[in-house]
């Protein structure tokens, strides 16, 4: 239970970037009551793998949105990348959510049969 509020909460700071105290309790308030769903733990590794692409994917969003100011993308391209084999809701929703944190990419869809859908931004039309 602490795992899933801590989730909601760094979720929360991520999409609002404010460390006040209204703001934290706000979160927590968020965090406790939104429903769980009732799918298999993830195990640690699964944790700690999505916790390595958080901290990943923070420098990268900053990269590529100086790149996107200093040289303009006008290609566009819609890509599927496959769904990890045996993958829980919440971890589906984390990489959605990283796929999306950064300025190049978005996740336009994700289908039952493993796939997702994402529309990427690109500098050449490679």
């Amino acid at each position: 239970m602490i795992g899933h509020v801590l989730v909601r909460l760094v979720l929360w700071f991520l999409l609002t970037a404010d460390f006040s105290a209204a703001n934290i309790v706000i979160g927590l308030c968020i965090a406790f009551l939104l429903p769980r769903s009732y799918t298999a733990p993830e195990t640690l590794r699964e944790w700690l793998r999505s916790l390595k692409k958080i901290l990943m994917v923070i420098p990268a969003a900053y990269q590529e949105a100086f790149e996107i100011m200093l040289h303009p993308h006008r290609h566009e391209t819609i890509v599927k990348e496959r769904v990890p084999a045996h993958r829980s809701p919440r971890m589906i929703f984390l990489d959605i959510f990283l796929i999306t944190f950064t300025p190049k990419t978005i996740v336009t869809k994700h289908d039952d049969r493993g796939w997702y859908e994402v529309h990427e931004v690109r500098r050449d039309a490679s």
